[in-house]
This record gives C-alpha cells, sequence and structure tokens, in this order.
C-alpha cells in the first residue's frame, strides 16, 4: 500500500491518461501541446497513498487495535522485544502473527544508489527519465516500464530469459509485446546485466546478448529481479522456526508455522507473492487462532499484470490443466467481436475459459484487455462455485459490456457461439 501496488497503479493510470490525451485522433480527439506535470502526477499519487493507509490505520483504532511501532525481534515463544530510536519494550504474547513482506533483490554488480533504482525509488523519482533501463521483465519491471512509456520515457528492458511475464502464456504475452513495440519499448531477451557505470547525469549499462557485449546509456536503470523474503534479522534463529528455501517460512494449511502459536502470512511463505493471496491468508491465520477450522485452498488465486491491454489469470492454464491429466476444452472468445471493447478503441485481446471437456466444468481462465483486471473476479467466483461453462453461458450479462466476452467464450466452449463464427 506504501511502495508497492497502490502508488504503482496510480502512477500507471498517471501514464495511460497522459497517453490517450496524445494519442486519441481516431476518435476525433486533437489535443495540442499537452503536457504532464510530473510533480503534480506525484503529490496525486502520494494522496492516494495517505488516503488508503490513514483509512487503514483508522478500522485498526476502531476495533481497538493497539498499534506499536518499531523494529520487532524474537526472544521465546511467547516474547517479543520492539525497539524503536529512543527504548525498547519487550512484549508477551499468547499468539503472534509474521506478516513483514518481502523486499526487492540487489544484483551485486548494480548495488542501489541515486540512479541504479529499485521499484520503490522508481515510484519516487523527481523526474520523467528521458531513458530508462529496466532490468528484469518479470510484472514489476513491465508494468513500471510500460507506466514510464506512457509518460514520454525511451524505455529498454533487458531479461535473462527467452521472454518476458514468464508467469503468462505466450498469446496472452505477445498482444502485451506488440503494444510495448508500438510505445517504442525496446525488449532485449536472453541478455545478462553485466554491471554499471554511474556518473552525476546517468548511468551507463552493460550486457551480453547473442554473443555480443553491448552498453546502454540512460538517466536510471531499474532493478526489478524478484523480491527477498524479510525474515532476517528478526529472531527466528532463537526460535527455530523450520525454515524453507530461500528464507522462506514453512507452515501449515492455517497458516501455523512448527512454533504451534507463531502464524506467517504473504511474502515471507511459499506460493506467489501477491497482496491478495497475503491478505486472504492473514485472515485464515485470524480465525485459526479463534479457534475456527479454516484451512488455505489456493484453488482460484488470480494473478494481474497491469500492463497495456491488462493480463489476468486464475486457476489452471490449458497446458496446467492436461499436464494434472484433465481432458479438456479451450475456448476464447476476442475482443475485436465485442461492442464495448470496440467503442472504447481497445479491441485487442481475448478471453480464454479452460474447462473439463466431459461435464464443462471451469478448470480457469485467462483474459488479455481493457479491463481484464476486474473481469477475471467472475471467473474466480465461478471455478470456487464449481460452476460449468453453461452456467456462465446462461448468466445474462448486461449489454454493451467488456464482461459480455465470457460469456461468450462460454459459447464458444459449448459450441453454440453466436458473434463468431463457429
Amino acid at each position: 500500500m506504501n511502495v508497492g501496488c497502490i502508488p504503482s497503479k496510480a502512477m500507471i493510470s498517471v501514464g495511460h491518461r497522459f497517453e490517450e490525451a496524445q494519442h486519441s485522433d481516431e476518435m476525433g480527439i486533437v489535443a495540442k501541446e499537452v503536457s504532464l506535470n510530473f510533480e503534480k502526477a506525484q503529490a496525486f499519487k502520494d494522496s492516494v497513498v495517505k488516503k488508503l493507509t490513514g483509512g487503514v490505520e483508522s478500522l485498526l483504532k476502531g476495533n481497538k487495535v493497539e498499534i506499536v511501532r518499531g523494529e520487532a525481534y524474537f526472544v521465546d515463544e511467547n516474547t517479543v522485544r520492539i525497539m524503536d530510536a529512543d527504548s525498547a519494550q519487550t512484549y508477551k504474547f499468547k499468539n503472534a502473527i509474521i506478516a513483514t513482506g518481502s523486499r526487492p533483490v540487489e544484483i551485486p554488480t548494480f548495488k542501489y544508489s541515486e540512479r541504479v533504482i529499485d521499484s520503490t525509488g522508481a515510484l519516487a523519482l523527481k523526474e520523467v527519465p528521458k531513458k530508462l533501463v529496466v532490468i528484469g521483465g518479470g510484472y514489476i519491471g513491465t508494468e513500471l516500464g510500460t507506466a514510464y512509456a506512457n509518460m514520454g520515457s525511451e524505455v529498454t528492458i533487458l531479461e535473462g530469459a527467452p521472454d518476458i511475464l514468464a508467469g503468462f502464456e505466450k498469446q496472452m504475452t505477445s498482444i502485451v509485446k506488440k503494444g510495448l513495440k508500438k510505445k517504442g519499448v525496446e525488449v532485449i531477451t536472453k541478455a545478462s546485466a553485466k554491471g554499471v557505470e554511474e556518473s552525476d547525469s546517468g548511468v551507463s549499462v552493460s550486457y551480453e546478448a547473442g554473443g555480443e557485449e553491448k552498453t546502454i546509456d540512460a538517466d536510471y536503470v531499474l532493478v526489478t529481479v524478484g523480491r527477498r523474503p524479510n525474515t532476517d534479522e528478526m529472531g527466528l534463529e532463537e526460535l527455530n522456526i523450520k525454515m524453507g528455501e530461500r528464507g522462506l517460512i514453512e507452515v501449515d494449511k492455517q497458516c501455523r508455522t512448527s512454533i504451534p502459536n507463531i502464524y506467517a502470512i504473504g511474502d515471507i511463505v511459499a506460493g506467489l507473492q501477491l497482496a491478495h493471496k497475503a491478505s486472504y491468508e492473514g485472515k485464515i491465520a485470524a480465525e485459526a487462532i479463534a479457534g475456527e477450522k479454516s484451512e488455505v485452498d489456493y484453488l482460484a488465486i488470480p494473478a494481474v499484470c497491469f500492463t497495456d491491454p491488462e493480463l489476468a489469470s486464475v486457476g489452471l492454464t490449458e497446458e496446467q490443466a492436461k499436464e494434472e491429466g484433465f481432458e479438456v476444452t479451450a475456448a476464447k472468445f476476442p475482443f475485436g467481436a465485442n461492442g464495448r471493447a470496440l467503442s472504447l478503441n481497445a479491441a485487442e485481446g481475448f478471453v480464454k475459459l479452460v474447462s473439463r471437456k466431459e461435464d464443462g466444468l471451469l478448470l480457469g481462465g485467462q483474459i488479455v484487455g481493457a479491463g481484464a483486471s476486474d473481469m477475471v473476479a467472475e471467473i474466480g467466483l465461478a471455478i470456487e462455485a464449481g460452476m460449468t461453462v453453461e452456467d456462465i453461458a446462461m448468466t445474462i450479462h448486461a449489454h454493451p459490456t467488456l464482461a459480455e466476452t465470457t460469456m461468450e467464450a462460454a459459447e464458444v466452449a459449448l459450441g453454440t457461439p453466436i458473434h463468431i463464427i463457429k
């Protein structure tokens, strides 16, 4: 909320508005001398963060939750020491939930500085870079790279893998890559970042690709190569809590650690590093502490990337479903055949539904296109409820809406499409 999801989406929104103001000639909107007041854009972002963090603090106080600020260090399984700049206080607890999140991974040859920045630094810049190099083509790097490209930056993305956005299907990412190319973003895959030389005015990034070593000059280099769990320097070794790979804490289905009265949630446990997953796990842990029989069920965790256009996936992909032994039907419906998408001048993309062939049980869904982040909720609900593609097809969707594409994809799965040729 402070340095991740919320401020990045605020800046992404700024980028969209600026880009649309400059390039809406096709819809009859011709704007002259459109300018971006980046200081005001940053103030807008900060105001959104302040409203939400202030709201959460009010909710805590309203529910009689005491807030203690400082650094925590476990003394034993029932004691924690909280330290600030002036004092230290010991607290006894019956139960504890560890929710310390994660931090960006730092590459040894790219030490963070004024011009070698992480995602937090990218959201706090005082200026729009003329040139920006992004190391890492995952969702964070691609989202922020897209945002700055929309605001006028010349962006280069260096990715070590054969493709960007590895967590999403190639059919989806190909549309995003097409959009990046249109914005002038250069994507270099199978690239190994070697080092950086920094000056008062910029950076020179060296990398190897295709057997050649090259350099790029830029104002800043943004490093987004993953995140590390914040499980160090808090005394977990004093408790002998069972740890897994990469500094993650091992937990059971109630988010309980190997110490029965201590729980852990979010980026510090295995699974997708997503805020909504952490929030869900927090509810499960709280219910377990309250004596409920709640357990985590990761059947339908949506994954969203706020690129241009947006990407969203929930449940199983077609490939994953086949790997799990299902005989499936994969049905797609294009945004280009949807009235609302055309009226928004956003015809790129599609909805894909993956269902069990024998009975139409919905197993997963993928969306690339405008509004994908909102539309994916319907598919997630359908999977959680054990619905079939027929249930979705028989649900009356308002017209004209983007959500109709989900209904139409379900009709394709049934073999009875109306708005595309069978």
